[in-house]
């Protein structure tokens, strides 16, 4: 998403070209293969962990810090694994979306128009919102876990970024259609004034 608006925002008049078919379904084929590698390579250094009997998560799902936690064995390995993984797959593409929206930043200020810079940043604001809510809460859960023994608020922070994060896009970006936003003002008004 930050590639797709650093080229639309940046290169406006190549978009079309760069951002062709073939591209995009080679950057949604990429990105299921490293989150299957990602998962795979995670559970198959579960499995060589021991637990002992009678242990329970007091998550709502199996989040790998807790899973970790819970093992007899040692799990120096695992540890490296979990931090080594998430700096490559999570601290190149954080990396990649700074990067873009530099050079977004970068370019709107250049535009004359009052206008363009509010429709531009609209637009990119909302995928940076939800960006950094992904990023800032994934980031608390590992660290947290590494620093206090709260689970609750290691439940709340997993909550963030693997559930809300994934209900907010979907709701964000209708929200840049106009009909949709035609269509919240009306239901809004009237519930705010019944007749």
């Amino acid at each position: 998403m930050a590639y797709d608006c650093y080229v639309a925002i940046c290169h406006p008049l190549i978009y079309t070209v760069v951002m062709n078919p073939h591209l995009r379904v080679l950057l949604v084929l990429l990105s299921l293969v490293i989150s299957i590698v990602h998962a795979l390579l995670h559970t198959l250094m579960v499995l060589r962990l021991s637990f002992c009997t009678d242990l329970e998560i007091p998550h709502f799902f199996c989040e790998l810090a807790q899973i970790i936690k819970l093992a007899c064995s040692d799990t120096l390995i695992n540890n490296v694994l979990v931090y080594l993984v998430a700096g490559l797959f999570a601290g190149v593409p954080l990396f990649g979306i700074i990067f873009s929206y530099i050079h977004i930043v970068s370019s709107v200020l250049r535009m004359p128009s009052s206008e363009g810079k509010h429709k531009v940043f609209s637009t990119c604001g909302s995928h940076l919102s939800v960006v950094s809510l992904f990023y800032g809460t994934g980031f608390g859960v590992y660290i947290s876990s590494v620093v206090t023994d709260s689970s609750r608020k290691t439940a709340v922070a997993s909550v963030m970024y693997t559930v809300v994060t994934q209900m907010l896009n979907p709701f964000i970006y209708s929200l840049m259609n106009r009909d949709m936003k035609r269509a919240l003002r009306k239901l809004i008004s009237r519930t705010a004034c019944p007749p």
